[in-house]
């Protein structure tokens, strides 16, 4: 089993910034895709951004220039920053590991971007 913890949720102004990070504990493979999804009230949940242990990164196109992922395998740990916010960005974020064929979820945490 895989536990992932998330950090760096909040709230912020339109045009600021945030870091978010997910560190994974338990059973971790060295092949793996790991990143962050969203879900804001109404919508459908969806990827924001990911990364495989070869640090191969894919963006969701709305976040394209804005957003960069990185990791720190030595920490087993992915970030997220998070530059020029929008209020679109509200959401809450759910961290994402998947290896072996197997996917797992942080708890979520809430990103709100309001004036």
């Amino acid at each position: 089993q895989v536990q992932l913890v998330e950090s760096g949720g909040g709230l912020v102004q339109p045009g600021g910034s945030l870091r978010l990070s997910c560190t994974a504990s338990g059973i971790i493979y060295a092949i793996y895709t790991m990143g962050w999804y969203r879900q804001a009230p109404g919508k459908q949940r969806e990827l924001v951004a990911a990364i495989t242990n070869t640090g191969f990164p894919n963006y969701a196109d709305l976040v394209k220039g804005r957003f960069t992922i990185s990791r720190d395998d030595a920490k087993n740990t992915v970030y997220l920053q998070m530059d020029s916010l929008k209020v679109e960005d509200t959401a809450v974020y759910y961290c994402w590991r998947s290896q072996s064929g197997v996917d797992y979820w942080g708890q979520g945490t809430q990103v709100t971007v309001s004036s």
